[in-house]
């Protein structure tokens, strides 16, 4: 049950790399703003429709929580989508993995930690000069760090999520905040073609893909196993999307992202291993319209 965690990272980031790669057909049509829109918004039907989040029982300190998250995904899936529409995929998470990158360098406090981020640091270094054959433009780029900024908020946000007793219905009501949040700019960038058949059945996979997926998985993470562990184990994401980019949109790949696909799957792997095993404990979460007893560490992560 260790790698449970470790599995659930790795499947949330090949699915979030698919789904960018789903969104990046759409930004021809309705543009960034309103895929953005589309994405955050359709995931939060889907997750409100599964979960059935019992809203009125929260507290205050939770709706906070969940607040805070609603904030995070929508400012980091707005600037990402801007920079994915202006540089590759794969230097646009190379860029914007600095952000959890960051928080690990923040929150590491033994040695070997730092051992860790370094090399991830050193495969995110590579793989950003060397890696690509398509130049970097300066909007691209400054969006892709306004969403790491973003990125590293997520984290937080969501552990304080993880933390904060509201199940998935948490995500579920995050998912809400952000996409009234997007999508009147949406309306703005795309206008009715946001309503087209084509456009919208794109984004059902879209939202699938690149929300529902990965943050349930990623929730489920943060829930066990320390904030740190999970942000250099995301040092994956621009390795997954170097391969996405490289093989659903042709964007070209230089010898120099095999280096750091190496560097960054040790780094993340290595993380995993010397993360110290936690006795986990058993309590109630409501989930839905029922309540259900599932397993948390005892030294689940803190509001932050």
């Amino acid at each position: 049950m260790r790698f449970v965690p470790f599995f659930a990272v790795l499947g949330s980031v090949t699915s979030l790399q698919l789904g960018a790669s789903l969104a990046s057909t759409l930004f021809p049509v309705i543009g960034a703003a309103g895929a953005s829109a589309l994405r955050l918004s359709i995931s939060a039907l889907v997750l409100v429709a599964l979960t059935r989040p019992r809203v009125r029982s929260w507290t205050r300190g939770q709706w906070t929580s969940v607040a805070l998250l609603g904030l995070a995904l929508a400012g980091m899936n707005g600037a990402f989508y801007e920079a994915v529409s202006r540089i590759p995929l794969g230097a646009a998470v190379t860029l914007e993995f600095l952000g959890p990158l960051g928080l690990a360098a923040v929150l590491s406090r033994r040695p070997r930690d730092l051992l860790w981020v370094a090399m991830a640091l050193a495969g995110v270094a590579v793989l950003g000069v060397e890696g690509f054959d398509q130049p970097l433009t300066t909007a691209g780029v400054a969006w892709a760090l306004v969403a790491a900024a973003f990125w590293a908020a997520y984290i937080l946000a969501g552990a304080r999520v993880a933390s904060a007793d509201v199940g998935m219905g948490g995500l579920a009501a995050a998912s809400v905040v952000s996409g009234l949040l997007t999508l009147p700019l949406g309306v703005v960038s795309a206008g009715s073609a946001l309503l087209s058949w084509p456009v919208l059945v794109t984004a059902v996979g879209m939202a699938v893909l690149a929300s529902v997926i990965p943050y349930s998985l990623e929730l489920f993470a943060l829930g066990r196993m320390p904030k740190k562990t999970f942000s250099v184990l995301l040092a994956l994401e621009p390795a997954v999307a170097a391969l996405a980019g490289a093989a659903l949109l042709g964007q070209g790949v230089g010898v120099g992202a095999v280096v750091a696909i190496v560097l960054v799957i040790v780094a993340g792997v290595g993380a995993t291993l010397a993360s110290p095993p936690r006795e986990p404990k058993a309590e109630s979460v409501t989930t839905g319209d029922r309540a259900e007893t599932v397993t948390t560490p005892t030294t689940t992560l803190q509001p932050c």
